[in-house]
């Protein structure tokens, strides 16, 4: 067992490498936010017996952001349930925006969604019909960070179960006993019948160029390595479809007349991406907790004549948005960075235009639309059971706040209580607070619990990457 927990370490290892230089005070947190800090120890405790979340940075950095939300929720509530120092007027209008969006379409793009039956039986045969497989997969995660030998010592253990499985062995047994894939495992593999754009690309390539019964190369995807097997294909009959088929058909209609009215908007303002915006979108993704100073937050990161999309609505967006989000944008190429900024660009025009249609609501109306807001902020923190503080008399206000978002955590990762998105409600929160998620903890976090679970019984597959990772040569990276 000794040496299997120091192939486990060894693992994951590499995740800890941020903690270099790391600033002193810092030393043993995951995060902190104002003066409220989650330590190592913490996270681990809340982690360490959820075996069906892996200690992987997503998952770590994604309780790290539940906690300084709920954290500030709670602190809000202590204070003022009734929220007096939060503007969600800013909140109501993202949602009002779009509102007026659809508004606009409605008003201004006209579109003949008309199709007969005949039309539509001669679309139906033109295009590709509907198709539905079913599928069985053996997905295999690869270690954080993994090395070029990691990544072959999952590949080879994959292409030694595919040599078994091509001998006669049972898939569904072989998926039961290997895969990695918590919501098909137990069916042995089995992820029942999908439709076209229901998978990841690569998946469903590998699977659509399959003959029933016939077992897959080794298929990579975002969620790890996979093993597929084809069990049937089916096409739709068109009279089975044609209602649902109908709805796409229309719904394609109504999207086309939409780009043709966007892309006169854009052709009539001619908005463009100013030089360094794609850098400044990185950093903004990289630190978006940073306080930047009013010029800074002013950039224009998009203009055109009349408007842009500057420093401060980039930031909004993606303090918003998850870590995996953000390191999407920090890891994107320079052109897939430009045709993101250009989008946030079309939707700005978009609700200038519903702006000047008249469609904004009037004052009244947003009135009511925040106090909607705070009373769904209420019944968050009441879901949450951070309305009412188990709080001792003299005591101060952080430890009786940690105790409850311990106690909320817990219970969102037992699943006795569902997770309670505070979606814009939390940029709001975080507003003027040091909010920060530390790397080097995050990465400590990780090595703790594949440390403890390893102490565990390991499951086949981790046994199998033990003894590769352990085997002379088995972590060179070579």
């Amino acid at each position: 067992m000794l040496n299997h927990r120091r192939a486990v370490a060894s693992v994951v290892a590499a995740a800890a490498a941020g903690a270099c230089g790391s600033d002193a005070s810092d030393e043993g947190l995951v995060a902190r936010v104002s003066a409220h800090r989650l330590t190592v120890d913490e996270a681990v405790e809340l982690l360490v017996d959820q075996e069906n979340l892996a200690a992987q940075v997503q998952v770590v950095e994604t309780l790290a952001d539940l906690w300084i939300d709920y954290t500030l929720l709670a602190e809000a509530v202590a204070r003022d349930s009734t929220f007096p120092s939060l503007d969600l007027e800013p909140i109501v209008m993202q949602q009002v925006s779009q509102a007026m969006v659809f508004q606009l379409r409605d008003s201004v793009i006209q579109v003949d969604t008309f199709v007969t039956d005949a039309e539509l039986r001669a679309r139906y045969e033109a295009e590709e019909p509907a198709l539905e497989i079913r599928a069985r997969h053996i997905m295999l995660q690869l270690p954080l960070q993994a090395n070029v030998a990691q990544r072959d010592s999952v590949t080879a253990l994959l292409g030694d179960l595919r040599s078994r499985i091509l001998a006669g062995e049972s898939f569904e047994a072989l998926a039961r006993e290997y895969s990695q894939d918590p919501g098909s495992a137990a069916n042995g593999g089995d992820l029942g019948y999908f439709g076209r754009g229901d998978m990841v690309a690569p998946f469903e390539e590998a699977a659509l160029a399959l003959e029933p019964g016939e077992t897959s190369a080794v298929v990579t995807t975002p969620m790890g390595l996979h093993l597929i097997r084809l069990e049937d294909r089916r096409v739709q009959d068109f009279d089975r479809v044609a209602v649902q088929y109908r709805r796409q058909i229309q719904t394609r209609m109504v999207q086309e007349a939409e780009s043709v009215f966007v892309a006169g908007l854009l052709d009539r303002v001619g908005p463009s991406v100013t030089e360094g915006a794609v850098d400044v979108l990185r950093e903004v993704a990289a630190n978006p907790g940073s306080t930047l100073s009013g010029r800074a937050e002013r950039r224009a990161l998009v203009e055109w004549d009349g408007g842009s999309v500057a420093v401060r609505d980039a930031r909004r967006l993606v303090r918003m948005e998850s870590p995996a989000f953000r390191r999407q944008i920090e890891q994107s190429e320079e052109g897939a960075l430009e045709s993101f900024l250009m989008s946030l660009a079309r939707r700005e025009l978009l609700v200038q235009s519903a702006e000047e249609a008249g469609l904004r609501p009037g004052r009244d109306s947003l009135d009511v639309l925040v106090e909607g807001a705070r009373a769904q902020l209420r019944s968050a923190a009441r879901a949450l059971g951070l309305m009412e503080l188990d709080r001792a008399p003299g005591e101060a206000l952080e430890p009786a706040v940690g105790r409850a978002v311990e106690a909320a955590l817990t219970n969102v990762l037992t699943g006795a209580t569902p997770v309670v998105p505070l979606g814009l409600v939390a940029f709001q929160l975080r507003e003027g607070r040091a909010a920060t998620v530390l790397e080097a903890g995050v990465g400590e976090v990780i090595l703790r619990v594949a440390e403890i679970r390893s102490e565990r019984q390991l499951s086949p597959v981790e046994g199998a990457l033990v003894d590769s990772a352990a085997a002379p040569g088995g972590g060179s990276g070579r």
